[in-house]
């Protein structure tokens, strides 16, 4: 007598009859890389990762997923830290690692159509070569996809001057949890028919459509970058920077980076090839970048800084004389993904505050933690100029981290002044039960409806953001 397959049995089956093995990999053929993200929870073997090559692989895929009751985790480059492509032992893992390459850039509409599964270098690089350029940037642009990007909404060194991942954004094709393809490539950015759903899909996770095609606005290229590094007294004369930053360069500003001194001094003491371009201490350092459209804006940038220096804003400071300049100026700031090395056992928090609350925020999570926790370390650092600091906290010597102790610290402070528990890397599972600080009850009962309107059967993403 026949025995019945179970669920995650039959889709299996259902998948392999479709896809054939090499699309289709369970047990021990399950790559290594499918098995966590960058969250730090720990592998988890799926029930299979199916590696679609085109949309209608994708359809198919979520199709048969559907049909079985069998839930499905959408994954990119898996460089999230929040948990959003964490995989589920119950569930399938959809990879987009083979839905790569750029179908489409038209001069005239300054557009690019790209796959979902793009790196974001491989974006950039052919938004260069076409003369254009794609400001989204991040630390992990090597590993990252730009699926991923759009789905975790991602902020990233620009935000100041071109916005999040959103604002780049034109079109979208996406596979619905029924396996439904919305084709919507638009490249207009004046499109006024109805309601604008691409950003229904932008920031929701995965959990409401696995994204497949973007049309990405491009940008003319910057004819030259300019770089400043900064040593000020105290938060007033940074608040007074950022306000000079934006009404004297306007347009010009491209990045507007604060680091504490906690930070600097682990940045440019401890971690090997960071150079310290400044002499001397100081109360704050920023990174002042700006973009310009002709030679002449070098001169404009360099007199606003003397000009700066004049009315005692500025304590000392270096400009960048070459592209390698800028480059050790950013690898200061970059040196973050380093800096929980040297630590050791650490967490990590994106936080999102008013900008003239900063530095108050900073110096009341510092001394809370100090005194819930002795001897724990805070580094503070961030986009400061649009509302996004980071923080690096570790427990010397405690191995786990009291993870419980600390949230509940950097979480509740940011309740309290009003901000965001993630300005740029998402909810996933890590944030999910720290979401009400940041969202009303109505807020989020109306993302309940919007799951339940799109993904009845709760299949795509379950247990992210909500």
């Amino acid at each position: 007598m026949a025995v019945a397959l179970d669920a995650g049995e039959a889709c299996l089956a259902a998948l392999r009859n479709t896809f054939g093995d090499t699309v289709v990999l369970a047990g021990p053929e399950v790559p290594a890389r499918n098995l966590s993200d960058w969250s730090g929870q720990g592998p988890v073997r799926p029930l299979a990762v199916v590696r679609p090559v085109d949309t209608a692989g994708v359809a198919a895929a979520v199709r048969i997923a559907s049909a079985h009751r069998v839930p499905i985790v959408p994954q990119g480059g898996l460089t999230g830290l929040c948990g959003g492509a964490q995989p589920d032992s119950q569930a399938i893992a959809l990879s987009l690692e083979r839905l790569t390459g750029i179908e489409e850039i038209d001069p005239s509409a300054a557009t690019m159509i790209v796959r979902a599964g793009t790196p974001l270098e491989t974006v950039q690089r052919a938004a260069e070569e076409a003369g254009f350029f794609c400001p989204l940037d991040l630390g992990a642009r090597g590993s990252c996809a730009i699926g991923g990007n759009l789905s975790t909404n991602a902020g990233g060194n620009r935000v100041i001057r071109y916005g999040m991942a959103r604002d780049m954004v034109l079109g979208l094709e996406v596979v619905l949890p029924d396996g439904t393809v919305m084709t919507s490539l638009n490249k207009m950015i004046k499109n006024n028919a109805g309601y604008d759903l691409k950003h229904l899909f932008i920031g929701s996770e995965g959990t409401l459509g696995i994204i497949t095609r973007i049309v990405l606005r491009l940008f003319p290229k910057p004819a030259c970058t300019m770089a400043a590094m900064c040593g000020l007294a105290d938060f007033d004369k940074v608040l007074a920077l950022l306000t000079a930053a934006r009404g004297r360069l306007g347009p010009l500003l491209s990045a507007f980076e604060v680091m504490w001194p906690d930070y600097w001094n682990v940045a440019t003491q401890k971690i090997a090839g960071v150079r310290h371009p400044l002499s001397g201490a100081h109360g704050f350092y920023v990174l002042a970048e700006a973009q310009g459209s002709d030679e002449s804006d070098r001169g404009r940038f360099q007199s606003w800084l003397e000009s700066l220096v004049e009315d005692e804003i500025i304590e000392d400071g270096a400009v960048a004389q070459s592209l390698a300049d800028i480059a050790a100026f950013w690898g200061v700031r970059d040196a973050s993904g380093e800096v929980g090395k040297y630590l050791g056992p650490h967490l990590s928090f994106d936080i999102g505050l008013p900008v003239g609350d900063m530095d108050r925020y900073a110096r009341a999570c510092r001394k809370a933690l100090e005194a819930a926790l002795p001897g724990c370390i805070a580094l503070f650092f961030g986009h400061i100029g649009d509302g996004n600091m980071h923080i690096v906290a570790s427990v010397p010597g405690r191995s786990p981290q009291p993870k419980a102790d600390i949230e509940a610290i950097v979480y509740g402070l940011v309740r309290e002044f009003g901000g965001t528990v993630s300005a740029e890397h998402g909810i996933g599972t890590l944030k999910k039960p720290w979401l009400a600080y940041a969202r009303s009850k109505e807020e989020i009962q109306l993302m309940h409806i919007l799951k339940r309107a799109i993904d009845p059967l709760n299949l795509l993403n379950p247990g992210k953001v909500l």
